[in-house]
């Protein structure tokens, strides 16, 4: 390898002179110090390779004998060709700038072709660093747009951030009438600029059905120059829209979604022309498919956090309304039973037997009515932070239970027993709602127990899956079982067995599902086992330590 000229040190001004030909080798490293450049020589394929491997030259010129096999060397080539030489095409493309000349070649046209090559590299480098400079904006646009579900501000981000990155004077955007998003208007003007109108006004129906044409063939209408075209369609209806606005360049963008578009966006320029190359088109139908994607979730965000406001107000109506109720149920209710127990009391006077009976039969019912407005009172409450936290000895709240609901028992000839477990079983939990939870439990399975049944209540301590410990209680009743498709939905509030509807047997619907929400709260566990006619089993699980 010889090097030839001087001034070197600039990289840009280097070239590498590739020929088998010593003379014409010679000739062209040349002419080509004569124009200013430092010149690489090599002479075969080896010392191409290490050339172009320590250097960084502006161009290659090459013989074509030595172009076979040499990967792109990321810069110009300029072939050398003798008459009746062919080409690998496949291979040239590869090096992307590439021109070629036949030998043998004066040496002014050498470097005309060669400071040709180099200037067309330039401007290929100046236009990719361009578009990757609007891919690098664009690409914040869209991820601004993806930040957020405001449609107003996916908007605002949009036109501003094509008017930034494009340097265009106006950008302006409208959502036309269509349910999927909301009405939406933004633009963006460059400073000094005046603004657009809001409103298409009597342009909508032009504008819509030209959007919906682009939308449709997947393109956009860009007009490089509208003073050349004075009487177009679209010259005419942005005149009529917007007499201030006097555009030279402009695009029409739709933005869509399925079938139709259902906005667009308008981008123009006051003064000068702007060529809209097709990487610029490209990458803003990319934001506008992001916006279109964006308006529509937001919308449907925005929709359904509407709706769920207006869940919760109705819920909160629903719970105000269920608390007024119970209280003015509440009220009379405990004049009847005070009453009712004064009577019973014998403080008007002794009370007949047959009325005797009568009054078990309406302190029955009352006492019946208490315990349903107790339990619509504590669903309405839903309340999942209000647990009072302390130990609870199981055996003594079951027995409690048992010796509350003994009366209801006998009163319908059912027999009820309870068995301790052989150890002392303590958890951490809300002793006034697992009484509850219990009460409810073993009042329905002496409720659905015909006469002479029996229901047993167990408690053990067991191992849970984690290895810790649990307190487990078994209610079993003989009565009536559940059918088997009753059961993925007894758990339901208001929900009813069909053959306790059909026995007639009185309820509301909420013990169990009651009962199940406040063990979840305990994160315990609660389990039914029913065989239809043969009767059921309940099992609660409560983790010792507590929830």
């Amino acid at each position: 390898m010889v090097e030839n000229g001087a001034g070197a040190d600039d990289v840009t001004s280097t070239a590498v002179v590739a020929d088998t030909d010593v003379e014409r080798l010679t000739l062209t490293s040349a002419a080509l110090a004569a124009a200013g450049f430092r010149v690489l020589t090599a002479s075969n394929a080896a010392s191409l390779s290490v050339s172009l491997e320590h250097n960084n030259p502006a161009i290659v010129v090459l013989e074509n004998s030595l172009a076979h096999g040499l990967r792109s060397p990321g810069v110009p080539v300029l072939l050398l060709l003798d008459a009746g030489d062919s080409v690998d095409l496949e291979e040239v493309e590869a090096w992307r700038v590439v021109d070629y000349v036949i030998n043998p070649v004066r040496p002014d046209e050498l470097v005309h072709r060669v400071n040709t090559l180099i200037g067309r590299s330039r401007e290929r480098a100046r236009a990719r660093g361009q578009v990757e400079a609007l891919r690098e904006s664009l690409r914040n646009v869209s991820s601004a747009i993806r930040e957020t579900n405001d449609p107003q501000l996916i908007a605002d981000h949009v036109v501003r951030g094509f008017g930034e990155a494009l340097g265009v004077d106006h950008v302006w955007f409208a959502t036309f009438r269509d349910e999927r998003v909301p009405s939406i208007r933004a633009q963006w003007n460059r400073p000094g600029v005046l603004q657009l109108p809001a409103k298409l006004g009597e342009s909508e129906g032009t504008i819509t059905e030209l959007a919906n044409r682009l939308w449709s063939e997947a393109d956009v209408l860009a007009v490089l120059d509208h003073r050349l075209e004075p009487g177009s369609k679209i010259t005419q209806a942005l005149q009529e829209w917007s007499p201030e606005l006097t555009p030279v360049s402009s695009v029409i963008l739709p933005v869509g979604e399925g079938a139709t578009a259902l906005g667009v966006i308008l981008l123009a320029t006051d003064q000068r022309r702007h060529d809209w190359t097709r990487p610029e088109i490209s990458l803003m139908q990319h934001v506008a498919g992001n916006v279109a994607h964006g308006l529509i979730q937001g919308n449907l965000i925005s929709a359904q956090q509407r709706v769920l406001h207006q869940l919760r107000q109705l819920d909160k109506a629903k719970t105000d309304f269920l608390a007024t109720v119970n209280h003015e149920l509440r009220t009379p209710l405990t004049s009847i039973t005070a009453y009712l127990d004064m009577i019973r009391d014998g403080s008007g006077g002794p009370v007949p037997e047959g009325i005797s009976k009568m009054l078990d039969v309406i302190a029955r019912n009352s006492d019946r009515l208490r315990r349903l407005i107790e339990d619509m009172l504590t669903v309405s409450m839903q309340d999942g932070s209000n647990l009072d936290l302390k130990p609870v000895d199981i055996a003594k709240l079951l027995q409690v239970v048992v010796a509350t609901l003994r009366p209801l028992a006998e009163s319908r000839h059912v027999a009820i027993s309870y068995v301790e477990a052989s150890e002392d079983i303590e958890v951490t939990a809300d002793e006034a709602k697992l009484e509850q939870v219990f009460t409810n439990i073993v009042a329905n399975a002496i409720k659905f127990t015909p006469e002479g049944g029996r229901v047993g209540i167990t408690s053990v301590l067991s191992a849970t899956d984690d290895g810790g410990q649990a307190a487990l209680v078994r209610v079993a009743d003989t009565g009536l079982g559940i059918p088997e498709h009753d059961l993925p939905h007894i758990f339901t509030r208001f929900y009813r067995a069909s053959n306790a509807t059909a026995a007639a047997v009185p309820g509301s619907g909420l013990g169990l599902a009651i009962a199940q929400d406040i063990i979840s709260r305990h994160m315990g566990r609660l389990d039914l086992d029913s065989t239809l006619g043969a009767g059921t089993t309940v099992s609660v699980e409560l983790p010792v330590g507590g929830p």
